[in-house]
């Protein structure tokens, strides 16, 4: 989509397409630096204004076009076990993209599977220009969210205050210069140009997750940083909450062959489909283990979709 954005163990991507960029870090910190407070801006700026703008009618236009469905799939969305299980490798083997001084595509090669193996704890931030109305529904987001990831997925997934290892940071146009410290707290080890990257993302880069997992034959998920714009009219940063979480959980590609998906880069859906609640479960099926190659879990993952839709061995 082309601009929600994963960047996974390389810079991956997604009309509004999502990156994970996965930064491969035995030593990512557990427990990030608390955040300094602050100045308010003032009112918000001439780009501030036109990026909001431009986002609400990229929103409108989406919906005219029946898309951004939020209704999970239904009858017009069928689709089999062999369907399932093809999607699942290719979203959760693969990477789209891979870190460069720009976003670069991925060698094509198939990855080990990764996912977390201790509790997930999230918390949000907020630029300065964020307004408290939208800090306290965004907030309510993620949270529901997360209890719905924790339920999905059998994880240990909370919203916490302390000791948070998966920080979601909303912040505007003119929050850029001040969250730059933030930035290099929270992903001390991307180069400069990743981290300038993160902090003026270009208009069709709408939200990413830029996630660290261990570099050994284990490749454990260690922490995670989402970013949403601020500007975002309230479906489409919702939107953006779906994906870069349920990302960040380890699901880290897009298909075209997905649906009904938001890991896919057609924006048909905008939120998380019972289809994805499908994938998250067969991630983190305790059939599966961190490092399996594809080729080993190939065999299982064609069992756990044919039981996930209730059919006979």
């Amino acid at each position: 989509m082309i601009g929600r954005r994963a960047l996974f163990a390389t810079l991956t991507a997604g009309i509004l397409s999502a990156c994970e960029l996965a930064v491969p870090d035995s030593a990512a910190p557990a427990v990030a630096p608390t955040p300094v407070a602050l100045p308010l801006p003032p009112a918000p700026s001439q780009q501030s204004n036109a990026i909001r703008t431009y986002y609400a009618n990229l929103q409108n236009d989406l919906l005219v076009q029946g898309l951004m469905r939020r209704d999970g799939g239904g009858p017009d969305t069928p689709f089999t076990a062999d369907m399932l299980a093809r999607n699942f490798e290719r979203i959760a083997f693969y990477d789209e993209h891979r870190i460069g001084t720009r976003l670069q595509s991925s060698n094509g090669e198939a990855r080990l599977l990764a996912r977390w193996d201790t509790p997930v704890r999230m918390k949000v931030e907020f630029g300065p220009s964020v307004p408290t109305t939208q800090r306290s529904k965004d907030s309510a987001t993620v949270a529901a969210f997360a209890n719905r990831l924790a339920r999905v997925t059998g994880h240990p997934v909370v919203t916490a205050k302390n000791r948070s290892n998966f920080h979601v940071l909303v912040v505007g146009e003119d929050d850029r210069a001040a969250m730059g410290t933030r930035f290099s707290q929270l992903l001390p080890n991307l180069t400069a140009a990743n981290r300038a990257l993160l902090q003026n993302l270009p208009r069709d880069m709408h939200c990413l997750v830029v996630v660290s997992h261990s570099d050994s034959v284990v490749p454990r998920i260690l922490s995670a940083v989402a970013i949403v714009r601020a500007e975002h009219p309230d479906l489409l940063r919702k939107a953006c909450f779906h994906e870069e979480l349920a990302q960040g959980m380890g699901l880290v590609n897009d298909s075209p062959d997905a649906r009904p998906s938001i890991f896919n880069d057609d924006d048909e859906f905008a939120l998380l489909t019972n289809h994805d609640e499908a994938l998250l479960r067969m991630l983190y099926d305790p059939r599966l283990t961190i490092g399996m190659t594809a080729d080993v879990a190939r065999p299982i993952v064609r069992i756990i979709a044919r039981q996930e839709l209730g059919q006979t061995l």
